[in-house]
Parts: structure tokens; sequence; C-alpha cells
């Protein structure tokens, strides 16, 4: 039976629990370079199971949804109750070419996005943290939450590559 998005928002915050997400956010681009130190290429790309993602596809997706989190983090900043439109995750993997492009491109994405979506939420001030947008899907999602909601996003694809590089 698939997830709810209920059950899904769950679960992606129980991964975070107590932790400080931006803690959290901010260690998440060295922790990914350390989990790949030294695994072979044919590894990153194979996938664990069909219709599941490599490591290499996982690593493009964290990419990929920093930009996301960027945009949506501004959006609502610029226009506090901005709408936040939702998008399909398999299809940026699809037409984006996950399984063809430089995993190293994506870390250096992730590493240089990230910084400066930290340095933004440094910089705000705390009434901002309360400002919100209303995602199609998920409706109501302060920038505290969507902190944490990132926060949880990335342990969870920590955890995934971790399983495929056990597996393997």
């Amino acid at each position: 039976m698939a997830e709810t998005t209920k059950q899904y928002v769950g679960r992606i915050l129980g991964y975070v629990g107590k932790q400080p997400p931006l803690r959290v956010l901010k260690s998440t681009p060295a922790r990914v370079e350390r989990l790949l130190r030294g695994v072979p290429a044919k590894k990153l790309r194979r996938r664990p199971a069909p219709g599941k993602w490599s490591i290499r596809e996982i690593v493009l997706h964290l990419a990929d949804s920093e930009l996301v989190y960027g945009y949506r983090l501004r959006t609502i900043l610029a226009q506090n109750r901005a709408r936040i439109i939702a998008f399909d995750q398999n299809d940026w993997a699809a037409s984006g070419r996950y399984n063809r492009r430089d995993i190293r491109a994506a870390l250096d994405m992730l590493r240089t996005t990230r910084k400066a979506n930290l340095e933004l939420l440094r910089v705000i001030p705390r009434k901002q943290w309360k400002y919100y947008g209303i995602h199609q899907e998920r409706g109501k999602e302060t920038v505290a939450h969507l902190a944490r909601l990132f926060a949880g996003h990335d342990l969870n694809h920590l955890l995934q590559i971790r399983r495929i590089l056990r597996a393997h």
C-alpha cells in the first residue's frame, strides 16, 4: 500500500527527532562525500531493486531537491502565504537523466546550493521562520517546518545510501 502524504511527512520528520535541523542540513554534503569515498562508479550506478534509485540517482535527487528547497524558501520569504507547487521526483529523475549525469558535479551543486540556503536561514529574522507557503499536496508549511522536513529528507536518503552500500 502506498504511503499517504501524512504518513510520509511523519516518517521524514521522525528521522530528525530532536536534532537541530540546521546542523543536519550543514552536515549532509560532507556525510554524502564520506559515504562515497572509494566506491567504484559501477556500484554507484547499480540499482538495489527494479524501480529503486541507484546511489548516483539519489545524489542527483538531493542536489535537485536543494534547488527546489531554495526556491520554495525564497518564495515564502518574499511572499508570505505563497502557493507552493509540488513536483514529481521520478519525472525529474527521468527528464534530468540522473542515471547519466556526473555524481561529482551533483555533489558540488548540493554543497554550493546548501551553503547559500543555510546562509539565508541564518540571517532571516526570527518572525520569518513562521512565514509559510501552501503546498499543493501537503498544505501549510512554515519556514521552520520546511527546514525540519528537508533535514529529515537528507537523513532518509543517507540511510538509503548506507543500505545500498551494505547490501553490495
